[in-house]
């Protein structure tokens, strides 16, 4: 077994468990739609069941919303016979809100939203006597009413973590034993994160930090999984606890990049003295005191012959059907350009997390009547792409304000294989990336053409900033396109779900 359990950009996990299942969920950002849930039995294996968020009137995100806005930290809980998921859309105009679903595959309800509750990354707990409350990152708390979204009293100012430490976010509150404990993530989102918790004699406090705090954290070391933090606890049926949270895996020389964004991680907590002590977070995961049940290998091959998208595609801001069908052209995905290609906010693009250090992706497209292609996005300053028109294909690069043309063939008339490799790149000197990518033709006879080789950190966080990780997918540039399908082969072609 190894970690992470969800790889590829699954950040700010939360998670509940309801008899012997459990569900959890991830951060999206400015993806469509939004906020993916997973299903497991074991805490290991996951299988993406849905969206939350797959509605226009649960998601609104325009065009002005930023690459890393959007859809921050969601919280899921099970409390009264219904999932409850409270989150944020830092989009303008939008805050917290609260949607409810009997099951947690959807459907998910329209949003409640809660005006009167202030920050992100909201958590939610409720106390014996039915109160519920609500935590946000600061961290502050107030009483609210789930139903309505109506905020009961002000918010008040709780435990904020280390005296001094940087961005005090992401908290959860439990009711374990005689007491509640206060989780929070500190010391941001890079190198510094970490884990913090205190308790007290109620929801309110006061909180008594504990004095091993904080409780996780890799900061300063040489561990391959870096970044650790914005966790979350469950117990296990067998009254075993466990983390779930994030981490990255850098790669390459000095500073060390990490490209498939932030990825859901998780360890083990055993109780000292009160307080929770975390195992060891590391790509090789000690196993549950229970059976494994492997879940559906889903495959990475889609021919488009369902009369819905998948649920791990997805889309930058909306995916509005005029715009992306698979209704069109039997078989076939068809994509119909909005905007001028990746650099553009209106891009049509339609792709799914790269969750492999090394992987191979391809795709057929027919450019007959337009120009797009397949992708590597980051945002719209970081992305490589190898894009067909009617008798050519030519591989494009931009990096920050920098565009170009790295490499072009002639190609018949008709449909034509494009291809893209990702190798993980071991360390030769300080200065070696992460990993390359490597672009081209797949010829009739099978053969690869390359068209262009690139130097993979200017796909990573470590470049351009922000909160995501990289999307491998079609998109449009102009016209309309068509795509037969999709393909995407981890390492062991599929053998083992989590090879690197």
């Amino acid at each position: 077994m190894a970690n992470p359990v969800i790889p590829g950009f699954h950040p700010d996990p939360s998670v509940c468990r309801v008899g012997d299942d459990y569900y959890l969920v991830c951060s999206s950002f400015e993806y469509f739609p939004g906020i993916p849930v997973f299903h497991s039995r074991d805490l290991v294996h996951w299988t993406q069941i849905g969206n939350a968020l797959d509605r226009p009137d649960q998601l609104r995100l325009t065009a002005g919303t930023a690459s890393s806005g959007g859809i921050y930290a969601p919280t899921l809980r099970h409390h009264d016979g219904r999932f409850w998921l409270v989150v944020t859309n830092v989009a303008e105009g939008e805050g917290n809100m609260l949607f409810t679903a009997t099951d947690p595959a959807g459907p998910w309800s329209d949003p409640v939203r809660l005006p009167g509750v202030e920050g992100i990354d909201p958590d939610l707990a409720w106390d014996e006597d039915g109160t519920c409350w609500c935590t946000v990152a600061g961290v502050s708390q107030v009483r609210i009413d789930p139903y309505t979204g109506e905020a009961l009293e002000a918010p008040r100012r709780l435990w904020s973590g280390t005296p001094g430490a940087l961005a005090p976010e992401a908290p959860h509150l439990y009711r374990v034993g005689e007491y509640w404990y206060l989780l929070i993530a500190e010391g941001g989102t890079e190198r510094g994160h970490g884990v913090s918790i205190a308790r007290g004699p109620a929801p309110s406090g006061p909180f008594e930090p504990c004095p091993a705090n904080p409780v996780l954290t890799h900061r300063s070391t040489d561990r391959p999984v870096q970044n650790t933090g914005h966790a979350d606890l469950v117990q296990g049926p067998d009254g075993s606890w466990w983390m779930v949270l994030l981490g990255v895996r850098p790669r390459g020389g000095t500073p060390g990049w990490h490209v498939l964004g932030r990825e859901t991680f998780l360890a083990p907590v055993t109780w000292a003295d009160g307080w929770p002590v975390v195992g060891e977070v590391s790509p090789a995961l000690p196993a549950p005191p229970w059976p494994l049940v492997p879940g559906p290998v889903e495959s990475g091959r889609d021919d488009f012959d369902l009369a819905e998208l998948r649920p791990y595609w997805i889309s930058v801001r909306d995916r509005p059907v005029e715009r992306c069908t698979t209704a069109e052209r039997t078989g076939w995905l068809t994509l119909r350009a909005r905007g001028d290609g990746l650099d553009d906010p209106d891009v049509v693009f339609v792709g799914r997390r790269q969750q492999h250090l090394t992987c191979r992706v391809r795709t057929r497209i027919d450019p007959a009547r337009g120009r797009g292609g397949l992708a590597v996005r980051l945002d719209e300053e970081h992305h490589y792409e190898i894009e067909a028109s009617e008798g050519e294909v030519r591989v494009l690069a931009r990096v920050g304000p920098l565009r170009t043309v790295v490499g072009s063939r002639a190609v018949p008339p008709g449909p034509v294989v494009l291809g893209l490799r990702v190798s993980d790149t071991p360390p030769r000197d300080a200065r070696t990336g992460p990993d390359t990518l490597t672009l081209g033709v797949e010829e009739p006879d099978g053969a690869f053409t390359v068209l262009g080789t690139l130097d993979g950190r200017y796909l990573s966080t470590e470049v351009a900033g922000g909160f995501t990780g990289r999307v491998i997918g079609m998109y449009a540039s102009a016209g309309t396109v068509h795509f037969d399908w999709f393909d995407y082969e981890p390492p062991a072609l599929l053998g083992d779900r989590h090879a690197s």
